[in-house]
């Protein structure tokens, strides 16, 4: 091999490892925090003030170069009015979650927290069965693992339900389902009905009032006043952000390395 030869055989290998270097440091592109689910993670409008959702406080809690969530949970929506919305004034359909499902990538995160709505059986076009909702959770599983994003359910949070002085849960079998396809299907879990419960009745009766949307009468979006224990403050909404943020880190997920 002649100088000419290995100098330029150098010349191409400097270059390969600039490339690479270059590669290795740039910014990758950030992953995506999907939200679906309903009211208690949801966002809220300025005419709800106070009444915050879970969802709205886990971005704080990330570093936004790394990790952005996306909030798509939807007040009153369940695990089958999410996918099929029926409008009544304009008798339209809206799939919220094909609307999501569009914009996954491989490497997002998708964390999926229902129970609330589908209890409500009574209402034929968001109740559903313990049966349907365990294939529909099934469904938004499998959906999301086909776009090669990661799937993590969450139990639905608990209801501030005290009676005699007792914190009474609220959502029957619903949990239990969701524990079900975790463990069937291998899916991350985040108890947030434990976790909650945990709070709740650490907190107390009293206590765990200053978490939910109670307000006395007088305010300008709650004229008569509210006692909503289902709802959260921004306090409550903050404090369960951070449970949210408990169960990435006892996972173990990814998502952890880019927490504040």
């Amino acid at each position: 091999m002649n100088y000419c030869t290995l100098k330029r055989g150098l010349s191409v290998l400097v270059m390969i490892a600039v490339i690479i270097g270059l590669y290795a440091f740039a910014d990758k592109e950030p992953v995506t925090l999907y939200i679906i689910g309903d009211s208690t993670a949801a966002n809220k409008t300025a005419k709800t003030y106070p009444e915050t959702g879970w969802g709205m406080k886990l971005q704080e809690l990330f570093n936004e170069q790394k990790v952005i969530v996306d909030n798509r949970a939807l007040n009153g929506r369940s695990t089958a009015s999410f996918k099929h919305d029926y409008n009544t004034k304009s008798h339209t359909v809206v799939n919220h979650w094909r609307l999501v499902l569009e914009k996954i990538k491989p490497g997002d995160y998708v964390f999926i927290e229902f129970g609330h709505n589908d209890e409500k059986i009574h209402k034929p076009t968001v109740g559903t069965s313990l049966e349907k909702f365990k294939a529909n959770l099934t469904e938004y599983v499998e959906e999301t693992r086909q776009k090669g994003a990661i799937p993590v359910l969450l139990t639905p949070i608990e209801r501030r339900n005290w009676i005699n002085g007792k914190l009474i849960e609220t959502h029957g079998g619903y949990p239990d389902v969701t524990r079900e396809v975790a463990k069937q299907l291998n899916v991350p879990l985040i108890d947030m009905q434990i976790k909650t419960n945990s709070l709740l009745s650490r907190l107390g009766e009293e206590g765990s009032v200053s978490l939910f949307n109670h307000l006395p009468p007088g305010h300008e979006n709650y004229p008569k006043g509210i006692q909503d224990n289902t709802h959260l403050s921004p306090k409550g909404a903050e404090q369960l952000a951070k449970l949210v943020v408990d169960g990435i880190r006892e996972l173990n997920l990814t998502l952890a390395t880019a927490l504040r």
